[in-house]
């Protein structure tokens, strides 16, 4: 093999390639980043033996060939070398790859051929376009519901799920919180088929560390989730899960009609205002009581030995429910995923699961658990 490529070329994909492989963990092969050289271009292969990266990129090719070297070496030297023209050529006497750019020269072991296998094939035939920056809006606004233990199945799992016309759902659950997000797209809702998938957790932030703005191509094998850049340079692909994932509809449904008190209140005050409060929790009390007026609503933390803060805020409430201890930590979170200048929760009781929705987010909700008020004001978070 021996080939001539521009460093600004291919240095992004050595990086996404770095980034999936293991450091020191696994076998030989799976720590390195194959290197194949063919017609006018190299393509920069990786694999953790779950996810798949293929890029493609623009090179002078005299002597084409395929080559496994140690992915995070290879790929921390080049982040290092200048913008230029970089020189690579095997040596399969010695089986060492050799690196040069200038009068800088390197030369680093080069793996057997033989130990490379096939990467899963894009499937082209069932590929439609789809908007990475919306697809990166879903991962944000979704993740933080899914839970991070991966034992807890599909909890540790975004669901994808085909619903009535061309609608399609994102949803995610861990347990003591719901979030859901709706929006129409005919093409996305064919490739869904019947069932929708999976994916877990891990992935989805891989996912997210590759999503550009721009659009990418979106496919689906019986047990694989692949996507492509629109020009079809890079290519990701990760396993799909076969848990079964709660019936998040029927939990819907069963609630939907007794959300009976209404709380509105201005995002940006609410987060300020808990921000403070938040100084007041404690590891016995992680809870922000709120108490409702029709137009004030009071913000009230004690935390033992610590003191105690209360802040009074504008807000529209309607509905019996007087009271309700909520997570401040969680609900400041969940804040920071809406956009919308205005909040509506909504309660069925003080340990029943509460719905927020904004005015400007559009078929998107979060549900969340109030914690549990006792006579001595201890909490405990309830599960769903």
């Amino acid at each position: 093999m021996f080939l001539k490529v521009r460093k600004e070329d291919v240095i992004d994909g050595l990086l996404k390639a770095s980034n999936i492989i293991p450091s020191k963990t696994g076998a030989a092969y799976l720590r390195t980043v194959w290197l194949k050289a063919e017609g006018d271009s190299l393509s920069i292969l990786a694999t953790d033996s779950s996810i798949e990266f293929v890029g493609v990129y623009p090179a002078v090719i005299s002597d084409g060939g395929l080559v496994g070297v140690q992915g995070k070496k290879f790929c921390e030297l080049m982040r290092r070398l200048p913008p230029g023209e970089i020189t690579m050529k095997l040596d399969p006497a010695s089986k060492h790859l050799h690196v040069e750019q200038g009068r800088r020269k390197y030369k680093l072991p080069a793996n057997e051929s033989s130990w490379f296998q096939d990467f899963n094939p894009f499937p082209a035939e069932n590929a439609v376009l789809w908007s990475g920056d919306f697809f990166k809006e879903i991962i944000d606004r979704i993740a933080f519901c899914i839970a991070d233990d991966e034992d807890l199945t599909s909890m540790n799992c975004i669901k994808f799920a085909p619903v009535e016309g061309d609608d399609v759902e994102i949803c995610g659950l861990n347990g003591h919180q719901f979030g859901l997000l709706r929006f129409t797209n005919a093409d996305i809702r064919a490739v869904l088929g019947q069932d929708g998938f999976l994916i877990s957790k891990k992935y989805l932030l891989e996912i997210r560390k590759w999503l550009t703005n721009d659009e990418i191509e979106i496919s689906l094998s019986d047990k694989r989730l692949f996507l492509r850049t629109g020009n079809r340079k890079e290519a990701f692909s990760l396993p799909l899960k076969a848990y079964v994932f709660a019936d998040y509809r029927n939990f819907i449904n069963q609630y939907k009609d007794r959300f009976a008190s209404n709380l509105t209140v201005d995002r940006h005050e609410l987060t300020d205002a808990l921000d403070r409060i938040f100084v007041f929790n404690t590891e016995a009390n992680k809870a922000t009581f709120f108490d409702f007026g029709p137009e004030e609503l009071s913000l009230y933390c004690q935390g033992q030995d610590i003191g105690e803060g209360t802040e009074l805020i504008g807000c529209q409430y309607q509905g019996e429910l007087a009271k309700i201890a909520l997570p401040t930590k969680v609900i400041l979170e969940i804040l920071g995923h809406f956009v919308s200048d205005s909040l509506t929760f909504s309660f069925v009781g003080s340990s029943e699961p509460c719905r927020i929705t904004g005015k400007d987010d559009p078929n998107y909700m979060i549900i969340t658990m109030p914690v549990e008020i006792t006579e001595d004001t201890y909490y405990s978070e309830e599960e769903l």
